[in-house]
Parts: C-alpha cells; structure tokens; sequence
C-alpha cells in the first residue's frame, strides 16, 4: 500500500478558518456511512492562479474546481476534503482529498474522468477506493511541507512563481544547523500568525533538513545565471536553497515564519542558536518575517494504514 503523505489537526500551516469545515462529519466511526463509498484523491496543483485550496468568495479556489469537476463527472454535488487547505499562491505535490459519492463509476475511470473537468495546472495523480472512515483532514497523522528559495545573483523568469527569490546570498550551513532545533515536540506559537489557537500551539516535528541543489537541467545554461561584473554568488552552480519539515500539525503560517527566520540566520543577522531562544520566548515577534507564499509547496501527507482500501 502506498503511503499518502501530508496534514495536521484543524489548525494547520494553510487553513483559511479553522472553523468552517467537516461540520456534518461525525468524529469517530464510519464518517460517510450514509454513501456507498468513499474516495480518495492525490492531487497536484499550481497555486499561482488560485486563492488558496478553499472555496472562497473573492476569487477561484482549487476545492471549487475539483468539487465542481465531481459533479459533472458523478452528477452529485458533494463536499471535497482535504489534507492541507493551502493559501492563496500555495503549490501542492500531493495534497490528498477524498469525497463521499454514490456513484458506481469504476475506480478505474475516476482520475480520468476527473481531469476531463479540470484545468491543466490541476493534476489528479490517483484515485482510490478507501474505508469509509477516512478522512482526509481528520485521518492525516504527518504532513511534510518543502520551501524552496533562490539566492543566485540572477534568478531564471521561469521561477517566479515557484521559488522565493533572496536578494541577499545565504549561508545554508548556519540555517542547516539552526533548524536542528526544531526538531522535537514543542510549543511553536512564536511562529503561529494566529494565537491563541482553538486547541494548542504545541506540535512535534520529526524531521527536517536544509540544503543546497543546482537548478532543474532545462532551466541551465552556459552563462550560469551570474553578471559578468559585480558580486559573484560562492555556489553559482547550487542557486536554490530547499527546506522540508515533517511534522505532525503545523500552525497557521507556521513553515512560512519558520523560513523567515532561518533566512535571517542564512544572511548572518543572528546566530544558529538564536532559534533555540525564539521557540523558548513563544513570542512571534522574536521570530523572523513570514516568507512569501510562492515558494511553499504542500508535499505529501500519511495516514493509518488500516484506512486505505475498501472495507
């Protein structure tokens, strides 16, 4: 079985209002009883022409694309939950959603179907039959989140949607070393945009790690992205800065500020080890800015083993 990767607990790093979804959901048992199944998608998208995964009544939202393209495909018009409902310009690789439908339409045919009524920069990677008890947002036990940054002295058009361009060069190693810190069960609310939160600000992170790649292949070229004269970037070659964290729940803007923060350290405005103090102030205002929301990207989500399939 695979393992589908990405969430938190109601209060995540990319939820819109904590308070507005899954009302008619029970909380324990089969959660959709009522349908005759239950199924879960692995969906990609490109946030930038988004205003996030919820459905929002300024703007085009991912969840109105995909609920819409359920019910032409299934002629029902049914909720669609997810793992992560990320903000506005937001990327995902494998956000995870499910919906609860009637509909006898092959497993088979569903992701087809599906795409048939998307746009091109939504992407359904899978669709599966599962227990009627999962939930993409409740039944989540770990989301892993990926920042990418570009600190090169010229960044390629074609990023930038997709990175945070650093006008200043970083030091990966100090802010590789600094979030060694995060690593463990705490209280985050010093990087929480919202507190106090509904439940608790306390969450655990399980991995996490920062570190420099060259640029995709298409995107190279002889002149290495670097002026002629002025200054010359130490890694011309190795332009984009990727941090992942894994976490069990994230707060509100929560990866985002992290980023900010380690960017003052990548830029040697504090130390390593200032970010220890940060999470003990629990104060957002010790903590850096919030990172724009570009260069954040939804990777995957993991859930109990015994909820995939059908039963």
């Amino acid at each position: 079985m695979s393992i589908y990767r990405c969430c938190d607990h109601m209060t995540h790093e990319d939820i819109t209002n904590p308070d507005d979804d899954v009302e008619d959901v029970p909380i324990e048992g089969e959660r959709f009883a009522w349908a005759h199944r239950n199924i879960m998608l692995t969906i990609a998208y490109d946030g930038t022409n988004y205003r996030g995964w919820q459905v929002q009544p300024n703007g085009l939202s991912v969840q109105e694309c995909v609920e819409n393209a359920v019910e032409r495909l299934t002629g029902e018009r049914q909720r669609v939950y997810c793992a992560g409902r990320t903000d506005s310009g937001v990327h995902a690789l494998g956000q995870v959603a499910n919906f609860p439908t009637n509909s006898s339409i092959p497993i088979g045919n569903i992701r087809r179907g599906l795409q048939t009524f998307l746009p091109d920069d939504i992407v359904i990677v899978s669709a599966e039959e599962v227990s009627k008890s999962f939930h993409a947002t409740y039944s989540a036990i770990r989301k892993r989140y990926r920042y990418v940054i570009h600190d090169g002295d010229l960044c390629p058009p074609f990023l930038k949607h997709y990175v945070y361009r650093s006008q200043n060069q970083l030091d990966a190693n100090r802010m590789a070393e600094a979030a060694n810190f995060l690593l463990g069960t705490h209280d985050f609310r010093c990087f929480e945009k919202h507190f106090p939160n509904k439940s608790t600000s306390v969450r655990t992170i399980m991995d996490v790690s920062v570190r420099r790649i060259s640029c995709w292949f298409p995107w190279t070229s002889p002149h290495d992205w670097a002026p002629t004269y002025g200054r010359r970037h130490d890694h011309p070659e190795m332009p984009l800065i990727v941090f992942e964290v894994l976490a069990d729940g994230f707060l509100y803007n929560m990866v985002r500020a992290i980023v900010g923060t380690l960017m003052e350290i990548g830029r040697g405005k504090k130390s390593p080890d200032s970010l220890r103090d940060v999470i003990r102030s629990m104060d957002r205002a010790k903590a850096g800015m919030t990172a724009m929301p570009n260069g954040l990207y939804l990777v995957s989500v993991e859930y109990p083993e015994g909820l995939s399939g059908h039963q």
